[in-house]
């Protein structure tokens, strides 16, 4: 069970708890002047846990135990491939370490990147659509929905998928990284979501595109537009929505490094995936951002320490993770120095109110006792410093439109399903098509 799904799709604790555009279409839609309007194309970039990951095992897999050899799962297609994240059967204790295995990622110093475990391949599935961002296992669609409850709403505006309706699903254990260091996985991932891009707009008649994220993808979204001129931002992107995204990272991924995290889920044992978790490339860029999290602000508390933002190199090596230093030193803290405004109008929408990781304590038993919690404010996932960075950092930004949409009582996933946030998400994207101005910089509750 990855880690970076705290992030990406808490739905998980419900369980127990080559791209293909259509040729160039426009659809309209009725609005109340009976005035017909051309929608804007929408991708959606799902949070981390909310992508289907596909995995072959090639001749130099290795086998580690007698379960998990080559051959399992027994269930593959004629290629080889079987479904890595999300599969229910990863719930059973031999399963969970066999797939913790092979979900594990390695950082290569020499090469100064992320590689997948030696043996194993691994894909995302129907990049251009949407149909892998519904549920996490289509097996199972009725306890493992994502964003089917959004998908359906967008399509009742008119919208049909992979013709001005787009999904962008990437292998979420990988991150970015700051400039001049490589990045194999994630920086293919943006390349391949600016061409996604590009060709959703000229399919549509030249439209720019509304850009729609969740959680994890709302950092890649950012990078995407500040990784690009201004020329093409203005040419192909219309507005960007982000859902609860998690700006400054959160508390909640220090538990995930320190004990592990089985969300939830009573069958599974932590300590059983913490080293897959702490493995994640992305985790690391989830880390509390000392911006949103002062020096003065204790994040995990021990009988001898007490670590802050300022302390998360000493705290990867006081967890026996010292691998983890050097890339979060060389690779995330330059990364996440700055959120840079990228010039396009933002709306960012999340909830508040809801009981939030704010403070780890630990005992004498150390990290592999999970921790007493002290909560505060957030949407039960992301600290609420954290949802609200971009109106902190930006609001001196003159060229920068801003609007802020709190949701009181919505959680981190909810929001994908609450029928008010889902109101409140399409009555924005309406706003959107039907080009009404707002003021930079509004604020509401």
């Amino acid at each position: 069970m990855s880690g970076i799904a705290v992030i990406g799709v808490a739905a998980v604790t419900m369980v127990i708890a080559t791209l293909v555009i259509a040729p160039p279409y426009t659809c309209h839609a009725m609005i109340n002047n009976n005035h017909q309007q051309q929608l804007h194309p929408i991708i959606l970039i799902p949070g981390a846990g909310g992508n289907q990951l596909e995995a072959r095992l090639t001749t130099e897999y290795k086998a580690t135990s007698l379960l998990c050899n080559r051959f399992y799962p027994l269930n593959k297609d004629k290629d080889g491939w079987f479904r890595l994240w999300f599969d229910i059967g990863v719930l059973v204790a031999p399963i969970t370490e066999c797939f913790a295995e092979r979900m594990t990622l390695y950082y290569d110093q020499q090469i100064d990147d992320y590689k997948n475990a030696r043996g194993v391949e691994t894909r995302v599935s129907q990049f251009g659509s949407t149909q892998s961002l519904l549920y996490l296992d289509p097996s199972f669609k009725h306890i493992t929905s994502y964003m089917e409850p959004l998908v359906e709403s967008i399509q009742q505006l008119g919208y049909k998928d992979s013709q001005n309706l787009f999904g962008a699903p990437y292998d979420f254990r990988y991150g970015l990284a700051s400039e001049g260091h490589p990045c194999n996985v994630g920086t293919t991932f943006l390349e391949n979501l600016k061409h996604l891009v590009e060709n959703a707009s000229h399919a549509n008649d030249g439209a720019p595109v509304i850009l729609v994220s969740h959680s994890l993808g709302g950092l890649f979204t950012l990078q995407l537009l500040n990784r690009n001129p201004r020329a093409w931002r203005e040419q192909y992107i219309k507005h960007f929505i982000a859902l609860s995204a998690p700006w400054g990272g959160t508390v909640d991924e220090m538990l995930t490094f320190a004990s592990g995290n089985a969300l939830g889920v009573p069958l599974v044992n932590p300590l059983l995936v913490r080293n897959e978790q702490r493995s994640s490339e992305s985790n690391l860029w989830l880390m509390p951002r000392r911006k949103q999290f002062p020096l003065e602000t204790p994040l995990v508390v021990t009988p001898k320490s007490t670590y802050s933002s300022f302390d998360i190199s000493l705290f990867l090596k006081d967890i026996g993770f010292e691998e983890g230093v050097h890339p979060y030193e060389t690779r995330i803290l330059p990364l996440v120095e700055k959120l840079d405004a990228p010039g396009v109008p933002v709306t960012c929408i999340f909830g508040n109110g809801v009981l939030t990781p704010e403070t780890l304590y630990y005992g004498e038993d150390g990290f592999d006792k999970q921790p007493e919690i002290a909560y505060g404010d957030g949407d039960g996932t992301v600290n609420i410093a954290s949802l609200l960075a971009l109106e902190d950092e930006w609001k001196d930004e003159k060229d920068q439109k801003l609007k802020v949409i709190k949701l009181a009582g919505i959680s981190h996933t909810n929001i994908l399903k609450d029928d008010t946030a889902l109101a409140q998400i399409i009555d924005e994207i309406s706003t959107i098509n039907s080009d009404v101005s707002s003021s930079p910089f509004v604020s509401s509750s």
